[in-house]
């Protein structure tokens, strides 16, 4: 039996995909879990035009990252902490506080999508990236000073 996927399904396909599956594993499984649809002529025709809105929004929101990413490339945002004996960070620099930092630049940037890989606990200048899309990064410079 011939299906259309609607969700990714390990070690079947991703979502869109045609596949050939055995009557009743589509019956008893991908049909019941709303994983899949018969591929009939109307579900064919659906699915193409899912398809293209679903580039549309995806060209839309990658054009939308592309631009944010060309204005956070010349941001730079100043992290003012407390240093003990041996310039020593009382804490660190975390992604939350990065997103503050950003927050009040007025760029709206979760915090999830800053990667840093581990809190930044020296004075210095990093260079952090954010990820704004699947396909687009940036890179916000992050000013660790002391107060």
């Amino acid at each position: 039996m011939e299906v259309i996927l609607k969700e990714d399904v390990a070690n079947l396909g991703e979502r869109g995909d045609r596949v050939q599956v055995a009557r009743g594993y589509a019956r008893n499984y991908l049909f019941p879990q709303s994983l899949a649809v018969e591929a009939n002529a109307g579900n064919v025709r659906a699915l193409t035009e899912e398809t293209k809105m679903r580039d549309l929004r995806e060209n839309k929101t990658k054009r939308n990252a592309e631009r944010m990413a060309q204005k956070l490339s010349g941001v730079s945002v100043t992290a003012t902490v407390q240093v003990g004996e041996d310039e020593k960070l009382f804490g660190s620099v975390t992604s939350n506080d990065i997103e503050e930092l950003l927050r009040g630049q007025g760029y709206e940037i979760d915090r999830k999508r800053i990667l840093l890989e581990e809190p930044i606990k020296a004075l210095g200048v990093y260079t952090v990236p954010v990820k704004l899309h699947r396909d687009v990064d940036a890179s916000v410079k992050v000013w660790v000073v002391k107060s």
